[in-house]
């Protein structure tokens, strides 16, 4: 396989549909098609397994749809995804929350080399991929919320999608800002208040001008002095609080 190459994996629950679709990207010498997935939970699998830089992507699949299929992402290799889909509304809405492009079914050839461009265009950018995947994850089909929202950090040259639900907090040391998980420190790729308006989250407080907590994940609020409290996180962390933001923290914890 040349390395230049782009590897792809096609997901569709519909034979015919993925054979179609195999037979147009087998027209294109800079695609290499890996492999197939027949549902969202073994795309998940050869995701993990093949690591293709690019998945294709129907969305309306039983037991686990496209959508729920970006969610369960995690991991330095992440592919760009393109979406496939019958209904137009949500191939906008995919297309609107980040996904690179997104293909109606039945795929025309010129639509399907277009894509294709776009996505050269987003190859070997680990930064923008994420980004893209962690948009798409937050699109809201159903009138709720998202089971799982995901945020961008960074461990060295990786970008890795994490879980909002397993981020204790987010601290600034001067111009980085830090995601704390139960198990790492990865960076974050926006500043602070980047974070806190995109967050718009009850869940999590800014508790001092260099710190955002989950309060789902504070075990102990201390006054330390009249002007100076900490607040101990699961993993024992302390973080510093301000006066000001004390006392909303308490009115927090007693919910």
């Amino acid at each position: 396989m040349d390395s230049r190459q782009i590897t792809t994996l096609i997901v569709d629950d519909e034979p015919i549909a993925r054979k179609l679709l195999r037979e147009e990207l087998e027209l294109l010498p800079e695609i290499a098609i890996v492999g197939e997935a027949a549902n969202g939970k073994e795309a998940v699998q050869k995701i993990r397994q093949l690591q293709p830089n690019l998945v294709l992507l129907d969305l309306q699949m039983p037991v686990m749809s496209g959508f729920e299929v970006v969610r369960s992402l995690t991991g330095p290799a992440l592919p760009v995804i393109v979406v496939v889909t019958a209904f137009d509304q949500h191939a906008i809405q995919a297309f609107e929350a980040g996904a690179v492009d997104y293909l109606l079914k039945p795929v025309s050839e010129a639509r399907l080399k277009k894509a294709i461009e776009r996505v050269k265009g987003l190859l070997h950018r680990p930064l923008e991929i994420a980004n893209h995947l962690s948009q798409i994850a937050s699109v809201n089909t159903s009138g709720a919320p998202p089971k799982s929202r995901r945020i961008v950090g960074r461990n060295g040259s990786d970008y890795i999608l994490l879980d909002l639900d397993e981020v204790l907090a987010f601290q600034a040391e001067r111009e980085l800002v830090w995601i704390i998980t139960p198990r790492q420190r990865l960076l974050a790729t926006q500043s602070l208040r980047g974070i806190e308006e995109r967050l718009r989250d009850p869940c999590f407080q800014r508790v001092h001008r260099n710190a955002i907590v989950n309060v789902n994940h504070v075990r102990k609020l201390t006054a330390l002095t009249s002007q100076r409290w900490t607040i101990t996180l699961s993993n024992s962390l302390q973080v510093v609080v301000s006066k000001r933001q004390a006392h909303k923290i308490r009115e927090i914890l007693q919910w």
